[in-house]
């Protein structure tokens, strides 16, 4: 693959649905499979990676054969190179300093926000937590200055407002250093 700064995002109702779609995906386009599983409240998601084209082919094929059980999708071109490490759990964060949180109902909309939120300020990622152990829901964390996070949090929360799928979102200044050890 040449250029894998895409991803894209399928979350299904169906966990058979959500098998057939990964399948597909993966058939049907150059892309590489970055999660497939299950997630709470019985959904499953299906992430993938590749250049804009291929992920976007990938995504709308599998959208358009399956269609049963789509709850939301996503492609996202030239992503920001901090979600790919936030996925995997990986950060490098040392210090809160303001803190935000945004909360969705669904892992595509709560990613896509993240993404939204990093290009928005500079902040850095502390969490992207994708519905294991969250009854579904999904949320991320940034940290910077009080200006940043708040930008970041309204750009996060602008994306999943629109889908109708925000649940909450914060800005806490100067938050307790204990905190980051039980987030990360």
């Amino acid at each position: 693959m040449t250029n894998k700064n895409s991803i894209g995002l399928i979350e299904m109702g169906s966990i058979a649905s959500g098998i057939q779609a990964a399948d597909l995906m993966l058939k049907t386009s150059e892309v590489e499979l970055m999660i497939s599983r299950t997630i709470c409240s019985g959904k499953y998601m299906t992430l993938i990676s590749g250049d804009v084209a291929a992920v976007t082919s990938a995504v709308e094929n599998a959208v358009n054969t399956i269609g049963f059980g789509v709850i939301d999708q996503f492609v996202i071109p030239n992503v920001h190179p901090t979600i790919f490490p936030a996925i995997a759990g990986h950060n490098n964060v040392q210090m809160l300093e303001s803190l935000g949180i945004v909360e969705s109902y669904s892992v595509a909309s709560l990613i896509e926000a993240a993404d939204a939120a990093v290009k928005a300020a500079k902040v850095q990622l502390v969490e992207l937590r994708l519905a294991m152990a969250l009854g579904g829901k999904a949320f991320f964390s940034v940290t910077g200055d009080v200006a940043a996070v708040t930008s970041a949090v309204e750009a996060g929360a602008r994306i999943v407002s629109e889908k109708g799928l925000l649940v909450n979102k914060v800005v806490i200044a100067n938050p307790r250093q204990e905190l980051l050890s039980e987030m990360i």
